[in-house]
């Protein structure tokens, strides 16, 4: 299918018509046309890269009620992405080449973003021993992100021998930092709220522990580390000590730390129950501000979904995490276009550029220029709408922006030319 964009603005700058053919953006101009295309009208709207997630649990193999590939691909469509990496802890976990292939195919078989498996750390995520590292990289999934998420590689000396051994083929180890001797139980950020409401906090201490150990690390190895799901001040100040060092450093924030406080807690709706935990007024706006000036890469949604019966329950018995791809980039909007922090080419630089380039994917990331990958997506930044969890393609519910007005909606996603959503609905 050839698809002509008219009058969109590329990065939110000068109106101009796109011709998607075979696969790649064919031509750029005013005026342009082009026999038995298919004509998408886009005054108005904003056209960027498309969109790249480091961080999503799409559950499938073994939590096929929480989530699949594929309505996880569908939401990941929805949202503006054409690339997501799916996260390790599946039941099996993807520790294995096997492994790895089979959620690799299940994305091929969607058909609506790019899945990029994570491969484990350590075998079953226990912390104990390595994963078959090699051999997930040596795979049909050609595997580069290696992460315990949901767990730290608490030991320093296998954290060392993981960043040594995925030297070798440019890998990076994407770590969870919980230093868990310091959040046995733990069930909120540790403050002045968590003591008023009687719940056992969870430090940032425990989180920067961790980045300060591994920054040392990777710095000693010479790999490459990445912070997943950075939450505190502290955190951005020891990754912007560790940058100004040399040290291959990469960090992400998620649409929730950016918008959300731990005052949520006091709502006691589990909903709001995470890891890292919601954290202060004072640690979100330190993450704006290092989102803006780089300190932190990318923004990653670490979308985890869950049954109705994991999450709606009594705060202490519900499992943490959140729904976050779908309002991903409407979150940014608000928290970092609206505010004057982020322009449309930040935008794209957070979270397409940079995180395609950590995890060195080719055909994503890339600018929107003529013989470039046609894999773009086409923004309203003047809508606005309230977030229905109902209406939403995840197979879970547990979104934390219920009932919220926010900004910009995904008109249109292409996929290497190819229409994944169009007029704000999935095609397939």
């Amino acid at each position: 299918m050839t698809y002509l964009i008219k009058g969109a603005k590329p990065y939110g700058e000068d109106a101009v018509d796109l011709l998607l053919e075979d696969g790649r953006i064919a031509a750029i101009g005013t005026e342009l046309a082009a026999d038995g295309a298919e004509v998408v009208q886009a005054a108005g709207l904003v056209a960027l890269p498309g969109l790249v997630d480091l961080h999503t649990h799409l559950r499938e193999p073994g939590r096929e009620d929480a989530e699949t590939v594929e309505t996880g691909s569908r939401a990941a469509a929805l949202g503006g992405f054409t690339a997501v990496h799916a996260m390790a802890n599946t039941d099996p976990v993807a520790d294995t080449a096997g492994v790895v292939e089979q959620v690799w195919r299940l994305g091929q078989e969607a058909g609506l973003v790019d899945v990029v498996p994570v491969g484990a750390v350590t075998v079953g995520l226990e912390g104990e021993r390595l994963a078959e590292l090699g051999a997930m990289a040596d795979s049909a999934a050609r595997v580069r992100v290696f992460s315990d998420d949901g767990h730290c590689v608490s030991d320093p000396a296998l954290m060392r021998r993981a960043l040594e051994y995925v030297k070798a083929f440019d890998g990076v180890v994407a770590q969870h930092a919980e230093e868990p001797r310091l959040t046995a139980g733990a069930q909120m950020h540790e403050g002045d709220r968590s003591a008023s409401l009687g719940l056992t906090g969870w430090p940032a201490a425990a989180e920067e522990a961790i980045i300060a150990r591994d920054v040392l690390l990777a710095g000693h190895v010479g790999a490459r580390l990445h912070v997943c799901h950075v939450s505190t001040a502290g955190s951005v100040e020891i990754l912007r000590w560790a940058k100004s060092r040399g040290v291959q450093v990469t960090a992400e924030v998620t649409p929730h730390h950016l918008l959300l406080t731990d005052a949520c807690a006091e709502t006691w709706d589990p909903v709001f129950k995470v890891n890292p935990p919601l954290r202060t007024d004072a640690d979100v706006e330190a993450l704006r501000a290092g989102l803006a000036d780089g300190t932190i890469d990318a923004v990653g949604t670490d979308h985890a979904p869950h049954a109705v019966e994991d999450k709606e329950s009594e705060w202490a018995q519900a499992r943490p995490g959140m729904l976050g791809l779908e309002q991903a980039l409407s979150v940014v909007v608000q928290t970092m276009v609206e505010p004057g922090r982020l322009d449309w080419r930040g935008v794209a630089d957070r979270m397409s550029v940079r995180p395609a380039g950590i995890g060195r994917l080719t055909g994503h990331g890339r600018p929107l220029a003529v013989g470039e990958p046609a894999n773009l997506l086409l923004i309203d930044p003047t809508a606005r709408s309230v977030v229905d969890p109902a209406a939403l393609a995840s197979r879970s519910r547990n979104s934390p922006y219920a009932g919220r007005e926010l900004p910009g909606r995904v008109v249109a996603t292409f996929l290497r030319g190819s229409a994944t959503v169009l007029d704000g609905k999935a095609t397939r």
